[in-house]
């Protein structure tokens, strides 16, 4: 077995395991209860298979054909960057929003500290 086709073979499991994943975030979305689930499995699987992909895209160009794709390195951390943190204002807002959570979610931590930041506040008040 030769290096490209052991490249082909890297490059081939990143692309698949990619698509898995964002075949699970996709159904994450459709079948988890409220919107703080289905922002979670939209921001983690989604960005790490869409990460994969293109790091099979790249690694397959750089192998292969001796390309250096910058656009694809920018591509790989504008999303590693981005996804999260779009993912957390969204569930940010939406709590805010007084958004319920599923009858099925045991706790709620985000409501405990804003709680806490409250009374603080009200606190430092002068009266």
């Amino acid at each position: 077995m030769n290096a490209k086709a052991m490249i082909e073979i890297v490059v081939g499991i990143l692309v698949i395991a990619g698509t898995v994943m964002t075949l699970i975030s996709s159904l994450g979305i459709i079948r988890l209860p409220d919107v703080y689930n289905r922002a979670h499995a939209s921001t983690k699987s989604a960005t790490l298979g869409i990460l994969c992909i293109l790091l099979g895209a790249f690694l397959y160009f750089f192998f292969t054909h001796g390309v250096s794709s910058i656009r694809l390195l920018l591509a790989i951390v504008f999303v590693f960057l981005t996804a999260p943190v779009a993912g957390h204002i969204i569930i940010r807002s939406a709590h805010r929003a007084k958004v319920k959570l599923a009858d099925i979610s045991v706790q709620d931590d985000l409501q405990d500290y804003l709680d806490t930041q409250t009374n603080e506040e009200n606190d430092k008040k002068p009266s």
